[in-house]
């Protein structure tokens, strides 16, 4: 039988090593997120501005099939900024079914999501966005349209660093969980995201070409 101070000695240290261990997890996960990132987002960039028309006409045809799962909304979208594919042709196909949209504000290190019609002015955000006037409502969304720097088809993906949207997510999903249309260039795929065991995907994946629907959504 091992001595009383070895036992003792060795339960501090398993708890330990088990950190180290996740520390270095989630370290080489930033890492290979981060270089992930800056591949898929060069390709983006890449794309000519006539693709980038075509694509955003694509993609509101594709999200216009989820009139069920959207119903009567409200639909959070997002004002595209520097490559991003542009998801307002969809929201404006919405718009005009009478669905409620909602534009995402940063607010410290959180994103909520503010009533936005067609036409109004917006103001200027952090990170170059534009944003609903502090006025507007505040609003819970039925469902999301959400901006990616990359993805797989298990319907994972990498956002921008900041962790904006999985905050989001998790959050409003403490009342209800959103439905939750990631959206980009076909160019963005990647064969897999770094993801850990509590990283829940989106429940579509769209991009000029195709939509996915991962397995066990």
């Amino acid at each position: 039988m091992a001595p009383t101070y070895l036992c003792r000695h060795l339960g501090s240290i398993v708890p330990r090593l088990s950190r180290l261990r996740t520390f270095r997890f989630v370290l080489m996960s930033k890492v290979q997120k981060t270089q992930l990132r800056a591949d898929a987002l060069k390709k983006r960039d890449a794309l000519s501005p006539n693709e980038r028309e075509q694509a955003a006409e694509h993609l509101a045809e594709q999200i216009y099939a989820f009139r069920n799962e959207i119903g009567e909304g409200p639909l959070s979208g997002f004002w595209p900024i520097r490559s991003e594919i542009d998801p307002r042709p969809a929201m404006l196909r919405f718009a005009a079914l009478g669905v409620p949209l909602a534009l995402p504000v940063v607010t410290g290190a959180e994103l909520v999501f503010r009533l936005w019609r067609p036409g109004e002015a917006l103001a200027e955000g952090p990170f170059g966005l534009s944003e609903p006037f502090g006025d507007a409502p505040e609003i819970q969304p039925a469902a999301m349209i959400v901006p990616l720097s990359a993805f797989d088809r298990r319907g994972h993906r990498i956002g921008y660093g900041a962790g904006f949207y999985d905050k989001a997510i998790a959050r409003l999903s403490r009342v209800k969980r959103p439905f939750t249309i990631g959206v980009g260039f076909s160019v963005q795929e990647i064969v897999a995201v770094p993801d850990e065991a509590h990283d829940v995907p989106l429940d579509r994946i769209v991009t000029e070409r195709e939509t996915l629907i991962p397995k066990g959504v």
